[in-house]
């Protein structure tokens, strides 16, 4: 891992300092083996969020240790560079937590938050369906009111439900999860047609299908939830009736920060193994690294992860000064990716023949790589926003501070 690290204050410092032990006595002795077996480690998360590291970014008052993000995305970098599956997992807890967070009513923050920032509950994100991933407007899960009310009135309301049905594909932690934060379709209008529910794991008609058999990241559940009937009280609604696609999107835009940096600690992962085997491993009389080639491949790898890092980090320094963020956190989600590809790629190359087997767990960075790429928004999606905005000519920083 990195020697130093641009953290803000001292309690960030010791933040970073107790993920890096938790990370070196409960999460390394494990993984090998839960990854092996496809075991999901829901012990783990509640291990975790006794400690505090499942609500660093959200506000004190509602459960949370009020984190800014740069400190929380080094938190997932811990964590990623020994457990990938784990890091996600604090991920998308964090993404099914934030619709609440962000547009919950008061009353509905106080009740229901400080339960999920906790650490024993966990939650789940349900957006993507089988055939609308990469265009979440094409969604068909409906959710009708039964009442027949069409109120677009914000806060929680009393009385009446909704009943949904449909399907939602590749749900993390699904059949695990303790809540599910669930957008479905409550009108035909497609930017305005969508509302956001925080759905109980135990409501009735609400079921998983056997997880998804995945190349990587096989100790994080991934299932298609299914939605039969499912009666949702209209005090569950969160936001306004319609606000779901606004909801969503600015979820992921801190998705997406999160996955740069759980990417980004993979890669560092990867990294320190092949280093350590290139110190140790001779060839011609003197350790590989010494070799210009390797070294120099070395070199690239660590360069990779260092520009990953400071756009992840310079990313989450916008949201934290309350400033636009979006192209900013896809360019910290394409870049982060694209790099821990190319930089687990090398990892392997590194340890040659040994590196292909699982003798070594760089195979394993490699496999858990890939999908980097394409959750969270594909990065051919991300290339899409980053290019849109371009073309909106939103420049940054300086521009949303009228200093071109």
């Amino acid at each position: 891992m990195p020697a130093t690290r641009a953290l803000p204050t001292e309690e960030a410092v010791e933040l970073i300092q107790l993920t890096r032990t938790l990370a070196a006595k409960e999460l390394a002795p494990r993984v090998a083996d839960a990854e092996s077996d496809g075991a999901f480690p829901r012990d783990v998360f509640r291990t975790l969020g006794r400690s505090g590291l499942l609500g660093l970014p959200f506000a004190e008052e509602d459960g949370g240790a009020d984190q800014p993000y740069e400190v929380y995305l080094q938190v997932l970098e811990e964590v990623a560079a020994v457990w990938s599956s784990v890091a996600v997992g604090i991920s998308v807890h964090a993404l099914s937590c934030f619709p609440l967070a962000r547009f919950g009513t008061e009353e509905q923050r106080r009740r229901w938050l400080p339960d999920m920032l906790a650490g024993e509950l966990l939650g789940a994100y349900c957006l993507s369906e089988p055939h609308a991933g990469s265009d979440p407007a094409a969604m068909l899960t409906r959710a009708v009111r039964e009442d027949g009310g069409t109120s677009r009135s914000s806060g929680a309301e009393s009385g009446g439900h909704y009943v949904l049905n449909g399907t939602k594909a590749w749900t993390t932690h699904g059949g695990y999860a303790d809540f599910y934060t669930v957008m479905a379709r409550t009108s035909d209008d497609r930017a305005h047609g969508i509302s956001c529910f925080l759905i109980p794991a135990d409501t009735p008609g609400l079921s998983a299908d056997p997880p998804e058999r995945k190349m990587g990241l096989t100790g994080s559940a991934t299932a298609t939830m299914r939605l039969e009937d499912v009666r949702v009280p209209v005090e569950r609604r969160i936001g306004q009736e319609g606000q779901g696609l606004k909801i969503a999107l600015a979820s992921l835009d801190c998705g997406r920060l999160g996955i740069s940096a759980v990417a980004t600690g993979l890669a560092q992962g990867a990294l320190d193994h092949a280093v350590r085997y290139a110190r140790e491993r001779e060839t011609f009389g003197k350790p590989i690294i010494e070799h210009q080639g390797l070294a120099f491949v070395l070199a690239d790898m660590g360069a990779a992860i260092e520009s990953a890092r400071a756009t992840a980090l310079s990313a989450a320094r916008l949201k934290d000064l309350g400033l636009p963020f979006t192209r900013e956190a896809s360019i910290a989600k394409l870049v982060a990716t694209d790099n821990a590809m190319r930089v687990t790629t090398d990892a392997v190359q590194v340890l040659g023949g040994y590196g292909y087997t699982r003798d070594f767990p760089v195979e394993r960075y490699m496999r858990e790589a890939k999908v980097m790429q394409i959750f969270e928004g594909t990065n051919q999606i991300q290339r899409m926003i980053i290019s849109r905005a371009l073309d909106r000519d939103e420049g940054g920083v300086l521009t949303v501070l009228g200093k071109e």
